[in-house]
């Protein structure tokens, strides 16, 4: 007796022994993929009952044809699949067809767009946007800031704190930030034709977690200057306030330094091209998923409103900023 996929009651035999016998799931599914076929049963059906891909049901019966149960038991130690895991690890493709065709051109296996998606997606592959780092970072710099700073929270006096101070300039114009839409609609966002911008100087404390935030026409030496004077204000009874912040110019500047030279404020600079450590920044994108996603403001005025009303309303963001503003620091390897 012979199956319309031409296995030999030997080999349908083999098959069924190897899946009563087998404790690899993965193994014992694609044993069944071809047990089925040589029972008779078409590639759509067997696809249908298994929840798999009919390219997957015939590219499986393919590889059992040209090598047998020893085919899977290669790929099972480290064969295709963990070469393809690897490859896209080094190599970003746009398309799954991309994909397709360097597996044809490899293992000489062919899928379909729609196959090819379905095996991504079992290997735990998404089709998100890449993350852009900067080129310069320098790891081993960053883990050292990160050491320095846990260990400036351990050793500071209680009343003592510490800042993360960067500005920010959000423009008058919505964010077409990612929605529920129903499917075949759009939905419309009216947008500013102008440029129009708010220069924002700000700093967090992210044990007490009230932002300052200042409006300034120009961020330079002088609005740095008024932004220390503020966040001292707030803390009288500190012996020393820290305030880290990232390597702009203007903070380098003789005025900052000359005003720093008599004052308990000590800036502490993050290493260059190592964004992620100035925690600021995720306040200043928190903010502006506030303020800009999907949302548009006819007039200057009532933009510069909002961004007041959000700032006023910090206590409402507390439990967010919380879990959001944590020493869970990435470290950017570009190498």
């Amino acid at each position: 007796m012979s199956s319309r996929y031409g296995l030999t009651d030997q080999e349908l035999a083999e098959l069924e022994f190897e899946h009563r016998h087998t404790t690899d799931k993965r193994y014992a599914g694609w044993v069944k993929v071809v047990y089925l076929l040589g029972k008779g049963w078409s590639a759509a059906k067997v696809a249908h009952a298994l929840l798999n891909d009919r390219e997957m049901v015939r590219n499986q019966f393919q590889r059992y044809g040209k090598g047998g149960l020893a085919a899977w038991q290669r790929n099972d130690a480290g064969g295709s699949d963990a070469a393809l895991t690897q490859h896209l690890r080094e190599n970003l493709y746009l398309t799954a067809k991309e994909i397709a065709q360097y597996v044809e051109q490899t293992w000489q296996v062919a899928y379909r767009e729609s196959g090819m998606t379905q095996l991504l997606h079992r290997l735990g592959y998404f089709y998100k946007k890449p993350r852009l780092i900067p080129g310069k970072a320098n790891a081993e710099r960053q883990k050292e800031f990160v050491e320095y700073y846990q260990t400036l929270k351990a050793k500071k006096a209680p009343d003592d704190p510490i800042y993360f101070m960067d500005a920010t300039h959000p423009q008058h114009n919505p964010i077409a930030g990612y929605g529920w839409i129903r499917r075949g609609q759009d939905h419309q966002i009216p947008g500013n034709t102008g440029r129009q911008c708010i220069n924002l100087n700000g700093a967090i404390d992210c044990a007490g977690l009230c932002p300052i935030i200042r409006y300034d026409d120009t961020i330079h030496a002088q609005s740095t200057i008024a932004l220390l004077q503020q966040i001292e204000q707030q803390h009288p009874a500190a012996a020393r306030i820290y305030v880290i912040c990232d390597n702009a110019r203007y903070y380098y500047s003789q005025l900052v330094t000359e005003y720093l030279s008599d004052l308990k404020i000590q800036l502490i600079f993050l290493p260059p091209y190592a964004p992620d450590l100035n925690l600021i920044g995720r306040y200043w994108r928190f903010f502006k998923k506030e303020i800009l996603y999907g949302k548009y403001y006819q007039t200057f005025a009532l933009f510069k409103q909002a961004c007041d009303d959000c700032f006023v309303a910090s206590n409402c963001y507390k439990e967010a900023l919380r879990s959001l503003l944590t020493d869970n620091f990435q470290v950017i390897d570009c190498a």
